[in-house]
């Protein structure tokens, strides 16, 4: 059986800035079955559309990407700018992580610039601790445990600082240079949010703007392109870094 790893990201298309190129070669290289969970389906990410209109779009922008690179796609069904750490959405999330069986799982950074993110990542932290204990789901469960805690992984959080913009500086990269073409297509899939950006932000440089960091962190690590990432490391955690031992520290 496959080892695994998924993604479990506040919205469509942020793994793809974040972590899609580390995913794209664990799955290429080691035959790694991949998946990309959104915590929400991008409901507010829209001028045009209806948030139920806009919804529907962005999970199908959400599995086109993950099944360009053959990934798969999933979405917890949380609302944007209403991601909470709370029962419901722990239990979702759990219910997740049992029925995809990860190996690694990644998630934002702790400190972001989005009350989604950071929210997002301790939902993930909570669920990846309480995934193989029999007792919080008891009686309920739709998939057994699992049969340990997996890695965790924080991404980078946007623009590598936090709300106050002091940098977070990664432990660690992984050389993405050589898939770039692969995550730039995936993030090409993301027609809508591009929409959105120009609508909301003033501009058109999705693509751009995630090449711009991979190559920031490129630079810091001697290559053209990488991310960067931090290992979960509390008590009870697997302490070994299997992304480096897998793909090698950039």
């Amino acid at each position: 059986m496959p080892q695994t790893a998924i993604a479990i990201l506040a919205h469509p298309d942020d793994a793809e800035f974040l972590c899609a190129g580390t995913m794209i070669r664990l799955h290429k290289e080691h035959g790694w079955a991949v998946h990309v969970a959104s915590m929400t389906p991008g409901d507010c990410g829209s001028a045009e559309h209806s948030p139920d209109e806009i919804a529907r779009i962005r999970r199908g922008e959400g599995a086109a990407a993950a099944a360009a690179v053959g990934a798969t796609f999933h979405c917890v069904e949380e609302r944007d700018l209403r991601v909470v750490y709370s029962e419901p959405a722990l239990e979702r999330v759990v219910r997740l992580i049992n029925a995809v069986r990860p190996d690694v799982v990644f998630t934002h950074s702790p400190d972001d610039y989005h009350m989604d993110h950071e929210q997002t990542s301790k939902i993930v932290r909570a669920a990846t601790f309480a995934a193989p204990i029999q007792n919080f789901l008891h009686g309920r469960h739709v998939h057994p445990p699992l049969e340990h805690i997996p890695h965790l992984f924080y991404c980078d959080p946007l623009e590598g600082k936090d709300a106050f913009g002091v940098p977070i500086v990664p432990a660690f990269r992984i050389d993405i240079s050589g898939v770039m073409a692969e995550k730039g297509r995936m993030l090409d899939c993301h027609e809508s949010q591009r929409a959105w950006l120009r609508k909301h932000h003033g501009v058109d440089n999705l693509v751009e703007s995630m090449r711009e960091w991979g190559a920031t962190q490129g630079k810091a690590a001697g290559v053209a392109f990488a991310e960067g990432f931090r290992q979960h490391l509390g008590h009870s955690y697997p302490q070994n870094n299997v992304l480096a031992e897998l793909l090698g520290k950039a």
